[in-house]
C-alpha cells in the first residue's frame, strides 16, 4: 500500500509568505531608520559648529581658534597662535580645515577645536595631541572649519564661498543626497551646501550634480556608493 505524501497547503504557504513579507518589511524599515538617524547626525554637525562660533564670540568677543587672548579666556594651557605667525585676532581662521594635530601651533582651524572645548561649548579632549583628538562625523570622517571668504580659485570647492566653511568627509553619496535635501536645495552642485568626490586635501575641487548634466555645467553625478566631502558655508 502506497503512502500518500502530503505537501503544504495553499493556506500554509500563504501564511509563510506573509511572515517573510513582514520580516523583510521590518528589516527595510529598520535600515531606513538607521539611515535617517545617520543623516540627522551629519546635519547636527553642520548646525552645531556655527553655534560654537556665535557662543564663543558672545562670551569672549573673539573667534575660537583666532583668539589672541585664549589663555586668559579659556585657561593657561590653551594654544594661542602667534599674531606674527598667522594673524591671530584678525577675525580670520587661517589654515586648512583638514589640518592635523601636528599643525596645532600654527593652524587656527585646529586651535578652534581646543578653544571651543575649553570653553565647554563642544565635547572632546581639551588637549589635541593626535589626529584622534580631532572631531569626526557619524561615519568616522574628519570634520573641520576654515575661513570661507577666499579668492576665486583658492576655494575648497569652486564657487562655494562664505564667511566660514564647514566640511565633513567620508560621507556616502546616498547620504549626500539626503543631507543636501534636508539642509539646502537638494542639489549638491548648487546652494550653500555642496559635495566633491573623495577626500581631497587640495583646492579648486569640482562639485557633483544630483543627476549628471543637471545643471548643464555639471558633468558627473553623485554615486550612492562612493565617499564624498560635503561642505557648507555660513
Amino acid at each position: 500500500m502506497k503512502r500518500q505524501q502530503k505537501g503544504f497547503t495553499l493556506v500554509e504557504i500563504a501564511i509563510v509568505l506573509v511572515i517573510i513579507g513582514l520580516l523583510l518589511g521590518g528589516v527595510l524599515k529598520g535600515q531606513e531608520l538607521i539611515n535617517s538617524a545617520k543623516v540627522k547626525n551629519f546635519a547636527a554637525d553642520f548646525r552645531n559648529i556655527p553655534l560654537y562660533i556665535y557662543s564663543y564670540q558672545d562670551k569672549y568677543k573673539a573667534i575660537p581658534g583666532d583668539d589672541a587672548n585664549a589663555a586668559a579666556h579659556v585657561g593657561a594651557g590653551a594654544t594661542q597662535i602667534p599674531v606674527a605667525a598667522d594673524g591671530a585676532g584678525n577675525g580670520v581662521l587661517n589654515g586648512d580645515w583638514w589640518d592635523g594635530a601636528a599643525n596645532l601651533a600654527s593652524s587656527e582651524p585646529v586651535a578652534f577645536w581646543e578653544h571651543v572645548r575649553r570653553a565647554n561649548l563642544a565635547a572632546g579632549p581639551q588637549t589635541i595631541a593626535a589626529d584622534s583628538d580631532l572631531p569626526v562625523n557619524a561615519d568616522g570622517g574628519r570634520i573641520g572649519i576654515e575661513t570661507g571668504s577666499r579668492s576665486s580659485g583658492s576655494q575648497y570647492i569652486n564657487d562655494l564661498a562664505g564667511t566660514y566653511l564647514v566640511c565633513s568627509r567620508g560621507i556616502l553619496g546616498k547620504f549626500v543626497k539626503q543631507l543636501d535635501a534636508h539642509m539646502d536645495d537638494g542639489n549638491p552642485f548648487t546652494g550653500s551646501m555642496r559635495a566633491t568626490r573623495g577626500q581631497p586635501t587640495t583646492r579648486g575641487n569640482a562639485a557633483e550634480c544630483l543627476v549628471a548634466g543637471t545643471p548643464a555645467a555639471c558633468a558627473t553625478a553623485v554615486d550612492d556608493a562612493q565617499p564624498y566631502t560635503v561642505c557648507m558655508t555660513f
